[in-house]
């Protein structure tokens, strides 16, 4: 009777043990690849964000916001990169945005969020970003969406974010 019990166990396990192994092998052989591809990403979106920069360095300051995650300052001084992650309804919304130097955003998209489709997920569409161009660190005129305030908020707040960090950079 104890072997019944005993046996289905340690094969359970034996599984289990074989099945974490693979996945830990795969997730090491991946992670490389994956994070490769994100840093590709990101500086692809840097050229987006302010096509006429030649190229970006990193800028590292203390006193940043939190959710500030990487700034950068175009080489030929058209303009500052930011990457801000906010808490979204779904989860976190990575977002780039790309201020000129007299201190107007110049454009600013989500990169990755994963927010409630058809919903949240408007943050990325071109009428609600589009309104944020041009815009100083007021956001006067910028409303959020009607019926996904959380998304709409955390970008607003995303952008916020970027505009003191900018102030911090530029001084």
């Amino acid at each position: 009777m104890s072997n019944d019990i005993v046996a289905p166990i340690i094969v359970l396990s034996l599984i289990c043990l074989a099945i974490s192994g693979a996945l830990a092998f795969t997730n090491s052989i991946t992670a490389p690849v994956i994070t490769s591809a994100a840093a590709e990403r990101e500086r692809v979106a840097r050229y987006e964000i302010i096509p006429e920069a030649d190229s970006f360095e990193a800028v590292d300051i203390s006193g940043l916001p939190a959710a500030v995650k990487e700034a950068y300052k175009s080489t030929n001084d058209v303009g500052y990169i930011i990457l801000i992650t906010a808490s979204g309804y779904g989860g976190d919304i990575r977002v780039i945005c790309g201020i000129d130097p007299g201190g107007r955003l110049i454009h600013s998209k989500a990169l990755e969020q994963v927010e409630t489709k058809g919903l949240g997920s408007r943050i990325t569409d071109a009428s609600f970003t589009e309104q944020f161009e041009g815009s100083d660190s007021s956001l006067e005129g910028v409303s959020a969406i009607t019926g996904a305030t959380i998304s709409s908020h955390a970008y607003i707040s995303a952008i916020m974010d970027a505009f003191t960090a900018f102030e911090l950079i530029r001084d």
